[in-house]
């Protein structure tokens, strides 16, 4: 284990992969792209819809101006299965643009760890839908972790 390693570590149980999923949607709610990068290896693939980045600097830039354009985002997470070094989650986030047109964003990401239990892959695919705000579901305060008590995505029947 090196001192740039991300316990939990590969190969996952189902206990090691839940807490990956949570500690990744508390760091992705928690917005700060440097700090969200440094769970990634230095050389880490992403696809992400139809953009391939590679990297560091180019997930860190990417996360900058995702968080810029997507303004009040909330993300919730799940597990959906893993094996190994490989996670596979399903996840929604709500946000507004700068309208204040509310959307959720419906997705599944693919996840592959190095034994570091950094992510060295990331495939992602995800789609849009335009919501009211009256439709949100995602009610915690600005930035930062959904507190355990609110509900996940199965629960919100999403």
């Amino acid at each position: 284990m090196s001192d740039q390693s991300r316990p939990p570590l590969p190969p996952f149980d189902r206990e090691g992969a839940l807490s990956k999923v949570r500690r990744a949607e508390d760091a992705w709610n928690g917005r700060d792209p440097a700090k969200v990068a440094l769970a990634y290896t230095e050389a880490s693939r992403w696809r992400n819809r139809d953009l391939f980045l590679t990297g560091r600097p180019a997930i860190a830039d990417f996360l900058a101006a995702k968080w810029a354009k997507e303004r009040d985002y909330r993300l919730i997470k799940e597990l959906w299965a893993f094996a190994g070094e490989r996670i596979a989650v399903r996840f929604v986030y709500e946000w507004r643009d700068a309208r204040g047109q509310w959307f959720r964003s419906h997705g599944n990401e693919n996840w592959a760890f190095d034994a570091d239990g950094l992510m060295a892959e990331r495939h992602a695919s995800i789609n849009d839908i335009a919501i009211a705000e009256a439709e949100r579901l995602f009610h915690w305060d600005r930035a930062g972790v959904r507190p355990q008590d609110h509900p996940g995505l199965s629960e919100l029947g999403l």
